[in-house]
């Protein structure tokens, strides 16, 4: 199973890390499978980063096998849909910027990938790109987004990976965060949101 994320995929998200420059093809980077965090298991924070962040996705899930996938059938390739959050350790991500070093081990640590409780797309219109998504933190919203707002659509993203790489059954993609990430700390307590359904609750340790 592979972890494909998307960097960058909302305007304000990019201006809020002092990113100007327009990104003619998505920012892609991976996670290993390793990342993956299931089940409402609590967040344990690592001790190599004094600033890890969350970053709250919409998720999709691949359906079949496929490579250079064609926009006319793409839809067929993804039937499913969750919340998750892409954890960062932002202090590592921006040390390894700074030297021009690859920043993989800032996104890519054991448990960075929280996964939520998958909903198949038939029962939200069939449309990826109008799903509303937020996050709660000990019961307060810190992060919300809409789909609309992609700079590049689901469809845009599964088409151009997929000619770099075959996409199988089960490969998650991460489709980018909304502004509004911030810091987690011991002790509280994450639900992440897919309109007013509840797909994702954990704690941080």
């Amino acid at each position: 199973m592979k972890i494909i994320c998307i960097g960058m995929n909302y305007a304000l998200h990019k201006k809020e890390l002092g990113h100007t420059e327009e990104t003619p093809e998505p920012v892609i980077f991976l996670k290993p499978d390793s990342a993956i965090l299931r089940d409402g298991k609590p967040f344990f924070l690592p001790d190599f980063s004094q600033n890890v962040q969350y970053e709250t996705e919409i998720v999709v899930r691949i359906s079949r096998l496929g490579k250079a996938i064609s926009p006319q059938f793409v839809r067929r390739y993804y039937d499913a849909v969750t919340v998750g959050i892409d954890f960062t350790a932002r202090d590592l991500q921006n040390k390894f910027r700074q030297e021009g070093h690859p920043w993989e081990l800032s996104k890519g640590f054991d448990e960075s990938a929280a996964i939520g409780e998958f909903v198949p797309l038939s029962e939200l219109g069939n449309d990826v790109q109008q799903l509303h998504f937020h996050l709660d933190i000990d019961e307060k919203t810190v992060q919300q987004g809409f789909t609309g707002d992609m700079l590049f659509t689901v469809d845009d993203i599964i088409c151009y990976v997929s000619k770099f790489m075959t996409l199988k059954i089960g490969d998650l993609i991460y489709t980018g965060t909304p502004v509004g990430v911030g810091p987690v700390s011991i002790g509280q307590h994450l639900q992440g949101y897919l309109g007013e359904k509840k797909l994702l609750d954990f704690f941080v340790r």
